[in-house]
């Protein structure tokens, strides 16, 4: 990777230089106005390193509910800058998971848009071009350092109790040499010339005005690594500009790396986004959620029996509230009552028990005929029953439901039945007197009016009074 570095020490020349890129930077930025508008644009950017976890999840769903709050667009990015991490199997099932919450977005992979591509991956050619240009415009600059001596620099930096941050080696560099180095293909990353005394701040609307000394905080940091691999908020920045979004909604862990970020969107001349970092997700010891508290991932809580409408409901309330004591809701009133200024600063606990009762609540609420398809599945998925087995798979749901919280509940049930010993039950000296007492009888017409549909309670609540009548 090399740059044509515009290396003159005369006023005018550099002064043309950046007249020119700051001219086309303001072009380019109006280019996204023009083709955005006043519409809200936001963006779910996973990196493919893993599977969908409930922090990630969290973030794209607030993301979604945002977009179709104000009737924006809820872009798709993959962040596959990692190259030794991302894999395109990851991917897919990130994909799979967004799919099966419901979380449908209107640009992205398998949803081409104008702001295309969705992959970082495919996008090198758009970050370098803007590289040249921060160069071009006096705002980046090649460093030639090797690793040996910015670890040496590292150290000396410990040692005299100073942040270990880049000391500007090639900040202020003769351009005459720059230029000969260049030339002969050295070695050199790109790194961004932070301004002297630059205060950032940003209005974040979860976390309120949130400020950074920019040059003390991170000195000089890189753009372009020496293999030409941009780095993680170079590209994120550029994305960002690029694709006209206009609220980033993501977990608090990444407020680090808003000022790089916005010092970059300052120099390339694009208006920064409004921001909105949204507190972790923490076990019920409040530690980071891992694997040790159970499941953590979408495609495990699926498996568990759990319904994307539940997922949905009980991740939004990791957050935010409506200002009401309501807990159970559908997809269209989360969409009409989501409101980022009601996402709260203090960390949320994954309560396993609650996403079990949440879940049960819209599992009951649904008709039979929704549930059996689902109880099916599971039961074949446990080799309890076959494909053909759909009176056996429809008694047990009607047995089943108003006791499950989740699909699997039935699995466990259906087994309980199954195996109860009844020949044995029946057989032993306490059923005696419950057999003589007219059991069969009563057994027999039980099944002969369930038969002829005779069981006509007027309610639910009434069910247990008109069956002793009966």
């Amino acid at each position: 990777f090399s740059l044509n570095l515009r290396a003159t020490r005369t006023h005018s020349a550099l002064q043309y230089s950046m007249s020119a890129s700051i001219n086309t930077k303001k072009s380019d930025n109006q280019n996204v106005i023009n083709e955005v508008g006043d519409k809200v644009r936001v963006r779910f950017a996973p990196s493919p390193t893993g599977t969908l976890h409930v922090g990630g999840a969290r973030t794209a769903l607030f993301n979604y509910l945002k977009a179709k709050n104000e009737n924006g667009k809820f872009v798709l990015r993959i962040e596959d800058t990692d190259e030794a991490r991302s894999t395109r199997e990851s991917e897919e099932s990130m994909i799979k998971d967004l799919k099966w919450l419901g979380l449908d977005w209107d640009e992205g992979p398998e949803k081409d848009g104008s702001f295309g591509p969705y992959r970082q991956s495919e996008r090198k050619e758009i970050y370098l071009k803007k590289a040249k240009s921060l160069v071009e415009a006096g705002y980046a600059y090649p460093c030639f350092c090797t690793e040996e001596e910015l670890e040496r620099k590292r150290e000396e930096a410990e040692k005299e109790g100073k942040p270990p941050q880049y000391d500007g080696t090639w900040r202020d560099a003769d351009p005459d040499i720059v230029k000969k180095k260049l030339e002969a293909n050295e070695p050199h990353t790109f790194r961004f010339k932070v301004p002297n005394h630059k205060v950032v701040v940003i209005d974040d609307i979860v976390r309120g005005r949130v400020e950074w000394d920019a040059d003390s905080t991170v000195g000089d940091f890189i753009l372009i690594r020496s293999s030409g691999v941009p780095v993680y908020n170079f590209c994120v920045a550029v994305d960002d500009a690029m694709m006209g979004i206009t609220h980033v909604i993501r977990a608090e862990e990444h407020l680090t790396n808003t000022l790089r970020q916005c010092i970059i969107l300052d120099a390339m001349g694009y208006s920064r986004p409004r921001y909105a970092h949204c507190s972790l997700i923490l076990g019920q010891d409040r530690s980071k959620m891992s694997k040790r508290h159970g499941a953590t991932s979408i495609d495990q809580f699926k498996n568990e029996g759990f319904l994307p409408a539940a997922m949905k409901n009980y991740l939004a309330l990791l957050g935010w509230n409506d200002g009401t004591e309501k807990e159970i809701f559908s997809e269209s009133e989360l969409i009409e009552r989501f409101d980022l200024r009601r996402v709260v600063k203090s960390p949320a606990v994954f309560d396993m028990q609650k996403l079990r009762w949440i879940n049960g609540q819209h599992l009951r609420s649904m008709n039979i005929e929704e549930v059996i398809p689902l109880a099916k599945e599971s039961l074949i998925r446990e080799k309890i029953c076959s494909n053909d087995d759909d009176m056996f798979v429809k008694l047990a749901t009607i047995t089943c439901k108003g006791s499950m919280e989740v699909i699997t509940d039935l699995v466990n049930q259906v087994k309980e039945i199954l195996d109860y010993p009844l020949k044995l039950t029946l057989s032993s000296e306490e059923a005696k007197v419950m057999i003589s007492d007219g059991l069969l009888e009563v057994a027999l017409g039980v099944l002969t009016a369930y038969r002829e549909d005779d069981f006509n309670f007027t309610s639910e609540q009434n069910a247990s009074s008109e069956w002793k009548v009966w």
